[in-house]
């Protein structure tokens, strides 16, 4: 029998501040815990622990509802999505370590630059992944399952994609199926402000306005059934859009965000019905 797609093992795409899950009843190899956590842990600890705090006392953001936030467990961060700090935000507002991806492009970088941009994002707690749809798209997805499977607090934003009009879009399927098939919780967050503090073309974030980080209730999914039914990803992506909408405020867009298409086919893709992940 074939093996499903979102059940194959795919080839780790970054050293992480964790060790990969071992086969049940495997101990990982103590080597191997070494070996992932030098990779880049001096680099997280002093973002985390020094860096976070001090863009707190810089920035003032506005944080609601952390005692929603379990300090402990798997557990997936659902946003809004307005703007490139958004993914520093979150991490500073959070009361413990998360996890998000960030394109591989960033980490790659030559030189002093590169150097930088590599352990600035390691620092907030990124972790490299090739963007994409089809084959990448599955891939950025066993990432993440990796990482809750490890009792990691990941976040992603179901959008897709930044909102350049400030409307909140539809949210496409991908955290949906991650919740179901882990059985992690959702947390719902909304953000407000943070596409003023940085807007799009901006190299450094404003000192105003002040932004508000909403952390809602943890969102229990498993009602809506199994991660391989269209209709239980649709229906759970549902439920998350309109919590994160509740914190947010925004204007509903009612569509999917999605980037112009480049040619005819991609025209067609758009056109036609299909399940956005």
């Amino acid at each position: 029998m074939r093996e499903s797609a979102c059940n194959r093992e795919y080839p780790r795409l970054v050293t992480s501040a964790e060790p990969a899950p071992a086969a049940a009843g495997e101990q990982v190899p103590a080597e191997q815990v070494d070996a992932e956590v030098s990779g880049i842990g001096l680099t997280y600890v002093i973002g985390r622990w020094i860096v976070a705090p001090l863009a707190r006392m810089i920035y003032r953001p506005r944080i609601i509802g952390r005692k929603n936030f379990p300090r402990k467990g798997a557990v997936i961060l659902a946003s809004n999505h307005l703007s490139f700090i958004d993914s520093f935000v979150i991490p500073m507002a959070a009361p413990r370590p998360v996890r998000f991806l960030a394109k591989s492009s960033y980490f790659d970088g030559k030189g002093i630059k590169g150097w930088f941009s590599r352990h600035f994002f390691y620092a907030a707690g990124a972790f490299p992944v090739q963007r994409g749809a089809g084959q990448a798209a599955l891939d950025a997805l066993a990432q993440q399952r990796r990482l809750l499977e490890s009792g990691w607090s990941t976040a992603l934003y179901p959008e897709g994609t930044r909102s350049l009009d400030g409307r909140l879009y539809k949210g496409r399927t991908g955290v949906a199926f991650l919740a179901l098939q882990t059985g992690a919780p959702v947390i719902p967050v909304g953000l407000v402000g943070t596409n003023e503090m940085m807007p799009v073309g901006a190299k450094f974030p404003r000192l105003r306005p002040r932004v508000t980080v909403s952390f809602g209730e943890p969102l229990d999914l498993s009602h809506h059934g199994s991660a391989d039914s269209g209709r239980a990803r649709r229906q759970a992506t549902d439920e998350i859009m309109a919590a994160i909408h509740a914190l947010s405020g925004q204007e509903l867009a009612n569509a999917y965000n999605e980037a112009p298409a480049s040619n005819p086919v991609e025209r067609l893709k758009q056109v036609l019905p299909h399940e956005r992940r």
